[in-house]
C-alpha cells in the first residue's frame, strides 16, 4: 500500500487529479516534474525527477532533508541539526534525516517556459504520515480546516508589486559566490516617477508580455498587470480564490516571474526596497472576505444602508487591528520591509481602518448590499510567506469576531490619528510575536518558537555587519 493511501492523505479530488496528471504526462510526452515545497520563507525548495520516477512517487512521495526546515534567508543551517532533537526537540529532526515531500496533484501544472516539465507543490510528512509542524502550508491547511468547521470560507485577492530590471552582471565568478552571494548589476526599463502612464508600461510591455503570456498559460489567475510609480516598478493583480489557491498563486508568481524573467537577460525581485537610487519600495496588499460555505454570501455585507461592515465584518476587523503589531512579522518578515513603513506615504504606519483610504492599515471597500465588500490590509511586502500571512489574518480575524472587537471610528487623517504603531523593525515584531499569547497558542507555541529562533537568526547576523551609514558617520569624526 502506498504512503498516501495508507495513511489516507487524498481526497476523492485529488486522486482523480492523479489520474489526470499520469494521462498528461504521457500525451504531452513530459521527460521531467519539479516536486517542490514552500519553506518557512515561502521559497520554493525542492527536486527535479525524471517523469516514470515521478509518477512513481505521486503516492509513494520524495525525501528531502530536514535541514530545509532549519534555514534563514541566507539558506544557513541555524539550528544545531546533529544534536539530540537537532535543536527543534523532536527525534525526527535530528542529524539530517529525511522526511518526505507528497504532491498535492490538484497543484500539478505544465511549466511554460521549460520544455517537457511538470510542476507540483507538495506537503511535507514525517515517514509515520504525520505532517512536519514547521510546513507552513500544512499549517495554513490546518487553520483553512479550522475556519470550514465554522462553515466559512477564506477568499483573497492579491496585489503583488515588483521590479523587474535589465540584467547587467549576473555577479557569477567565484569570487561572488557565498553565503548570500553577491545580488546582480541591473539597469532600469523605465524611469520614474509615471504612476499607470501608457508611455512607462510601453517601455516594459516587451518582458510584461512574455510574463503575462507565461503566467496566464501557468493557470493563474491574472487580472491586470500595471506600471507603478516607481521606476522599473509594475503590480499584477489576481482575480480573488478560495482557500489554499491565494496562496499557492502567490509562491508560485513569485517564483515563475523570478524564473521567466532570468532566461530572457533581466531580474525581477520582490524584495521590498531594493538597495538603488530613486527606485520606491514595494508593498502587497492583500484584499479579503469571509463568505459562508453553503450560500457563498459574503459574512462582510451590510444588507442596510449606514455601515460598511456586518457586525461579523467589524469584529474582524477588530481583530486584525487588535492583533497587528503580533502578526507584522508574518507579514512583514524582512528587515528591509520596516522601511516601507512610513508616515504621508502610501504604506501604513499604525493600526487604523478607513473607509476607501490609501492611507490606512485596512482599506475598506464595497457597502450595504455589495457582495463584493472586503477589507484591504496594506501593511504586508511581497516577500512575505503566503501561508502565514494568510494564517495570521484568518486567526486575527476570528478571534476579533468571537469577541467582537470594536475596531474603532474610520480614520481620515490616518498619520495623524491616535492609534497602536506598527513596529519599526524586524525586531520590535519578533519580539512582538515571541511575547503574543494569542498567537503561541492559535499557532502552538512550537512553532513560534521555532520561527522566532530564525528570524533572531538574521537580525544576529545583520547587526554583525557594519553599515555604509556607520562608516560615513564615524570613521571620520572619531
Amino acid at each position: 500500500m502506498s504512503f498516501v493511501k495508507r495513511h489516507g492523505l487524498w481526497s476523492d479530488e485529488q486522486k482523480e487529479a492523479a489520474s489526470r496528471l499520469a494521462r498528461i504526462v504521457e500525451e504531452q510526452k513530459l521527460e521531467v516534474i519539479r516536486f517542490s515545497f514552500p519553506d518557512q520563507h515561502g521559497i520554493l525548495r525542492g527536486k527535479t525527477l525524471v517523469a516514470s520516477e515521478a509518477l512513481r512517487a505521486i503516492e509513494s512521495g520524495c525525501t528531502i532533508t530536514t535541514t530545509m526546515f532549519a534555514k534563514d534567508t541566507s539558506h544557513r543551517t541555524v539550528f544545531p541539526v546533529f544534536t539530540a532533537g537537532g535543536g527543534f526537540g523532536m527525534p525526527e529532526m535530528e542529524g539530517a534525516a529525511d522526511v518526505l515531500m507528497v504532491p498535492d496533484p490538484l497543484s500539478f501544472r505544465v511549466l511554460p517556459w521549460a520544455s517537457a516539465t511538470g510542476w507540483l507543490l507538495c506537503d511535507v510528512h514525517f515517514s509515520d504520515g504525520r505532517p512536519v509542524p514547521f510546513a507552513t502550508r500544512n499549517l495554513y491547511k490546518s487553520v483553512l480546516a479550522s475556519l470550514e468547521k465554522r462553515g466559512y470560507d477564506f477568499v483573497a485577492g492579491l496585489e503583488v508589486e515588483c521590479h523587474i530590471f535589465k540584467l547587467e552582471d549576473a555577479k557569477m565568478s567565484p569570487a561572488d559566490a557565498g553565503q548570500p552571494g553577491q545580488p546582480p548589476d541591473v539597469s532600469l526599463l523605465s524611469h520614474g516617477y509615471q504612476y499607470l502612464t501608457e508611455q512607462r508600461y510601453d517601455q516594459m510591455e516587451p518582458v510584461l508580455e512574455i510574463v503575462r503570456r507565461d503566467i496566464v498559460a501557468l493557470g493563474l489567475p491574472l487580472r491586470s498587470i500595471e506600471v507603478e510609480f516607481g521606476p522599473s516598478q509594475c503590480e499584477f493583480t489576481f482575480k480573488p480564490s478560495v482557500g489554499l489557491a491565494p496562496a499557492d498563486s502567490m509562491v508560485l508568481l513569485r517564483s515563475a516571474v523570478k524564473q521567466i524573467c532570468h532566461r530572457h537577460g533581466y531580474h525581477a525581485t520582490f524584495m521590498c526596497r531594493p538597495k538603488l537610487p530613486n527606485v520606491v519600495a514595494s508593498g502587497w496588499h492583500l484584499h479579503q472576505s469571509i463568505v459562508l460555505r453553503e450560500s457563498g454570501e459574503n459574512a462582510f455585507m451590510t444588507k442596510e444602508g449606514g455601515e460598511t461592515l456586518s457586525p461579523f465584518g467589524r469584529g474582524y476587523l477588530g481583530g486584525l487591528l487588535t492583533h497587528a503589531r503580533a502578526a507584522a512579522v508574518f507579514t512583514t518578515p524582512t528587515i528591509n520591509g520596516y522601511k516601507r513603513y512610513r508616515s504621508y506615504s502610501l504604506a501604513p504606519d499604525r493600526a487604523i481602518w478607513g473607509r476607501d483610504n490609501r492611507g490606512v492599515m485596512i482599506r475598506v471597500l464595497g457597502g450595504a448590499g455589495d457582495p463584493a465588500t472586503r477589507l484591504e490590509n496594506r501593511i504586508g511586502e511581497p516577500a512575505a510567506n503566503p501561508y502565514l500571512y494568510m494564517a495570521s489574518q484568518i486567526l486575527a480575524g476570528l478571534d476579533g469576531v468571537d469577541r467582537a472587537l470594536d475596531p474603532g471610528p474610520s480614520a481620515d487623517t490616518p498619520y495623524e490619528t491616535k492609534a497602536a504603531l506598527l513596529p519599526k523593525t524586524l525586531q520590535d515584531a519578533v519580539l512582538a510575536l515571541k511575547d503574543d499569547s494569542f498567537f503561541r497558542e492559535a499557532l502552538g507555541g512550537e512553532f513560534v518558537d521555532y520561527y522566532v529562533h530564525i528570524k533572531n537568526a538574521e537580525i544576529e547576523r545583520f547587526q554583525a555587519e557594519v553599515s555604509e551609514w556607520e562608516q560615513r558617520e564615524y570613521f571620520e569624526m572619531f
